[in-house]
């Protein structure tokens, strides 16, 4: 492709204020970085929501106030909310979010081992969330960190639990995942659905680099800080999000890319019909 995908991730589950200071973790903090973001030229934005101990919240109330902000500031933005079970790992909870009908919200198509902690997706969960997604119009993100979990999506659409083009956002460098190495790319994107939506992301010390491979091979790119805090791959500097976006143009200008603007990917289906 030549019109790369900007999955902006500004929050995640895990880094604090004591990690970073750069880090937005109340509702206003993520509005007006998610707006900076929009003005330098991003395509989504994958949001988390926290409480005020900066705890990673599912409840929809705090949501709701980060997407009315976002769609306030950024209209055509296309908005994922995450359905992450890490922390609570009930359906009601994961999938209160879906119900605020955001345009699109993350599926993770199996379970994994982050380096301290599980992420359990059975299954019976991953069909109950596309089942809800459906309900409310919205589309998954479909979340792969090995191989196993593509070949999982694949089912899902041949058993027609999931139709139509899709958005596979990839991720490099989990200890018991995907790694960010040339071949792993390759094999990847082999494997995946022809004409499908791709995004890849890398973890910590390999986002810059997987960011690299990706937006000269025509493949979209996951950004931010729930990936990665650290500026330099020596872990010395902190990074700022608009540091990495900024950074992400950079290389999108050097390959003679451009971006894919957020109302023409949400045109080719990932706007939630229902979202007013």
């Amino acid at each position: 492709m030549e019109k790369i995908i900007v999955n902006f991730c500004p929050t995640g589950m895990i880094p604090n204020k004591k990690d970073t200071p750069y880090i937005p973790v109340s509702a206003s903090e993520i509005i007006e970085q998610v707006h900076e973001a929009y003005e330098l030229g991003i395509t989504i934005a994958h949001l988390h929501a926290r409480d005020k101990n900066e705890v990673p919240t599912y409840r929809k109330g705090v949501y709701q106030t980060i997407f009315e902000g976002v769609r306030k500031n950024c209209p055509d933005l296309v908005i994922c909310g995450s359905t992450s079970g890490r922390n609570f790992p009930e359906f009601e909870k994961r999938s209160e979010v879906i119900e605020l009908k955001p345009d699109m919200c993350s599926l993770t198509l199996s379970s994994l081992n982050f380096p301290k902690q599980a992420s359990l997706n059975a299954p019976e969960m991953i069909g109950r969330l596309i089942a809800k997604m459906k309900e409310y119009g919205v589309s998954p993100e479909l979340e792969c960190f090995d191989l196993g979990m593509i070949n999982y999506g694949k089912y899902l659409l041949k058993k027609q639990m999931m139709e139509g083009r899709q958005y596979w956002n990839l991720i490099f460098g989990n200890i018991a995942g995907m790694q960010s190495v040339e071949s792993h790319f390759q094999l990847a994107l082999d494997d995946l659905p022809a004409n499908h939506y791709v995004g890849f992301g890398g973890i910590g010390k390999f986002q810059l680099s997987t960011i690299e491979w990706a937006i000269e091979n025509g493949v979209g790119v996951r950004v931010g800080l729930e990936d990665n805090i650290w500026w330099d791959r020596k872990n010395n500097e902190l990074a700022s999000n608009m540091q990495l976006i900024k950074y992400v143009h950079t290389v999108i200008e050097k390959t003679g890319k451009k971006l894919m603007p957020a109302k023409e990917f949400g045109n080719d289906g990932f706007y939630n019909s229902k979202r007013d």
